[in-house]
């Protein structure tokens, strides 16, 4: 139940992060999308097999506040999850270099879809030098910030259950008796 407040929180937080203070800023082309931090955070660190119900809500909510094509974040998010869930059975997931190229994939299945939408929607002439150059940049701060992101996630969440663990022992010794 913590883990679904903590997460619950975080994510509305990364929403109204990506969706209202982020846009305002002059170097916003350049951010990618911040919600890969917590879809990789939910992919690598929970065993659970609820993710995929997760990202599905958490793809639709950015979906729906974005002005993207209906189903990208869904399908990118989803698209993560799946090819972590598999890499993660086969190379060590806590490793600094893993979490790098799987935050630099992700960039990567972001981007592609982003692009394949645009060339979907409006022809293979709208997609112009300067939507490259743009690509390029955020998956270049994406596997900058990702990385950083999902470790700070996760001295957060420690923080943040060690913190409950305490306060629950606190309220036992105290309603104890």
């Amino acid at each position: 139940m913590m883990n679904f407040i903590f997460f619950f929180f975080l994510t509305l937080f990364l929403v109204i992060i990506q969706t209202v203070i982020i846009p305002d800023f002059f170097w916003f082309p350049y951010c990618f999308d911040l919600m890969i931090i917590n879809v990789l955070y939910l992919s690598l660190f929970s065993p659970r097999y609820c993710v995929p119900f997760c990202l599905i809500i958490i793809g639709s909510i950015m979906d729906s506040l974005s002005g993207s094509p209906f189903l990208l974040h869904t399908t990118a998010y989803l698209c993560i999850y799946l090819i972590i869930f598999f890499l993660r059975r086969l190379v060590f997931q806590r490793s600094a270099i893993f979490v790098f190229i799987v935050s630099l994939v992700s960039a990567c299945i972001y981007q592609g879809l982003v692009i394949f939408s645009v060339f979907l929607f409006q022809g293979h002439k709208a997609i112009a030098a300067t939507d490259y150059r743009l690509c390029i940049g955020q998956v270049f701060w994406a596997a900058v910030g990702i990385p950083i992101g999902v470790w700070f996630m996760g001295i957060v969440h420690q923080k943040f259950l060690h913190a409950v663990k305490q306060s629950c022992r606190h309220m036992a010794r105290k309603y104890r008796g």
